[in-house]
């Protein structure tokens, strides 16, 4: 009788074994509340780590990290009519606390555009105080109709940049730096995913923004995730929140603004365009734990040989785990790093002992040999670089064999049906071809430029829209 698969293959049924995989992985849990996630421990090392290697490049883009309040007063979302009107449906409002009505009702925070507006005024008096550059790492609350852990959140944690700049220019290039050197940089070279860097429709425009600059990746079952999003504000919510500065000529100017965020998402992105039926990948640059050293048996001479390799591993600067839980079947033990995605097992038993080796197991590519266990620290800083970069390879050549180039809206939808990407003429799609899309549930994920840059407008000649099905 055939063994039953730890995890639903994905080519029968994608959304379940991504959710058997978050659960067996350890990931997550939902939480009480619908919509709610509790993340677990090795998950949230996942999210820790995204954390540290956003957080550098934020900080390298001269934003510094400060908090605002979680609830928001009802009147300030009212003050931008496209941003209220964007975000009411799912808005979570509190009326009453401490017993009684309150006077004011009060928003949990969807995103901060107003209330960081709203002291930007206060703190913004002249041009010396500009650029202002803010971000925060918080939690927000958007009323999910159709959650899904990590992807589709009532609340998700994430950060959110909050800029002031002196004039369209600064602004402008500033998102367009966060859009390509913060967010595509880490996404590329940490996650290992490649993803396509456009500008969003009109339709498809964060609510209140002149512009919104977008990552989307290719999941596993061809569908896209938009990865994180960078907007020019303009000065709409300079005019509602009155920010201004005084120039150098000594006149009031209303501020020029951008926003930016990416979230736990990102999670959801790493397994669905990395995972496979054994489990997670987790690339070698953002893995919480690189290598896991096992021991085979309960030896006490295995035991100690496993603790000194895992020594001499965490000296070179490898992040390492041992696992000498013996009283544990071997097996066991292994499918659950293999489903955690480690890149790297190396294996330690007494013959192994003898021969003066162990088992290396890759997780990426997957197979095992012997190696000398000498060689390890010399050896296994290159395995995690070719690793890493196989990661990459791959869902870069996922991309490109399942992208169309189509020259009409049929030939679009089919393409996106069947489980792929279009690239359709924005001329010959347009707003109304847009809407007809729609109707397949298929959208237009972004513009790129006939050469696949950003364009500098939604209607410059050339573009190209991709279109797919989406999370």
């Amino acid at each position: 009788m055939a063994k039953a698969p730890v995890l639903t293959p994905r080519a029968d049924d994608f959304p379940r074994w991504y959710q058997d995989l978050i659960n067996k992985a350890e990931l997550a849990d939902n939480g009480p509340v619908r919509g709610t996630m509790v993340i677990r421990p090795y998950g949230y090392g996942l999210w820790e780590r995204m954390q540290q290697e956003m957080d550098a490049r934020i900080k390298e883009a001269g934003a510094q990290n400060a908090y605002f309040p979680l609830f928001i007063p009802q009147s300030y979302l009212t003050r931008e009519a496209e941003h209220v009107e964007g975000f009411a449906p799912e808005l979570a409002v509190v009326t009453h606390a401490g017993g009684k009505e309150l006077e004011e009702p009060v928003v949990v925070r969807p995103t901060s555009e107003t209330i960081v507006n709203d002291y930007f005024s206060k703190w913004i008096q002249s041009y010396r105080d500009l650029p202002l550059l803010i971000n925060q790492w918080a939690n927000v609350v958007r009323w999910e109709m159709r959650p899904r852990v990590f992807l589709r959140t009532t609340e998700f944690l994430w950060q959110e940049g909050h800029t002031a700049h002196a004039t369209y220019e600064d602004a402008r290039d500033y998102a367009a730096h966060i859009h390509e050197k913060v967010y595509a940089d880490f996404m590329v070279n940490v996650l290992g995913i490649d993803v396509v860097l456009g500008r969003k429709t009109p339709s498809e425009r964060f609510a209140g923004a002149v512009n919104t600059l977008t990552l989307e990746a290719m999941m596993g079952d061809g569908k896209a995730l938009q990865m994180g999003t960078s907007h020019e504000l303009g000065q709409n919510f300079a005019k509602a929140f009155n920010t201004r500065y005084l120039s150098k000529e000594g006149r009031q100017e209303l501020v020029w603004q951008t926003s930016w965020g990416s979230s736990t998402r990102m999670v959801g992105g790493l397994i669905m365009s990395h995972g496979d039926d054994s489990g997670l990948r987790v690339p070698p640059r953002l893995a919480p734990v690189q290598a896991v050293v096992l021991a085979i048996k309960g030896d006490d001479a295995v035991l100690a040989k496993v603790h000194e390799i895992g020594d001499r591993l965490k000296a070179a600067g490898v992040r390492v785990r041992v696992d000498d839980r013996t009283d544990v079947p071997f097996g066991r033990r292994a499918v659950d790093w293999e489903l955690k995605g480690v890149p790297v097992r190396i294996e330690v038993g007494p013959r192994d002992l003898e021969n003066g080796t162990a088992m290396l197991a890759r997780r990426i590519p997957g197979g095992k040999e012997p190696v000398a266990i000498d060689s390890l620290v010399r050896l296994l800083p290159a395995v995690l670089e070719e690793d890493q970069a196989l990661l990459l390879t791959q869902s870069r050549e996922r991309r490109e064999s399942r992208t169309s180039e189509v020259s009409t809206i049929g030939e679009a939808v089919e393409a996106a049906v069947a489980g792929g990407w279009a690239r359709i003429p924005w001329a010959t799609l347009g707003e109304e071809g847009e809407a007809e899309l729609a109707a397949h549930a298929v959208t237009v994920r972004c513009l790129v430029a006939e050469d696949g840059s950003v364009p500098g407008s939604d209607d410059a000649p050339g573009n190209v829209a991709v279109v797919a099905r989406a999370y």
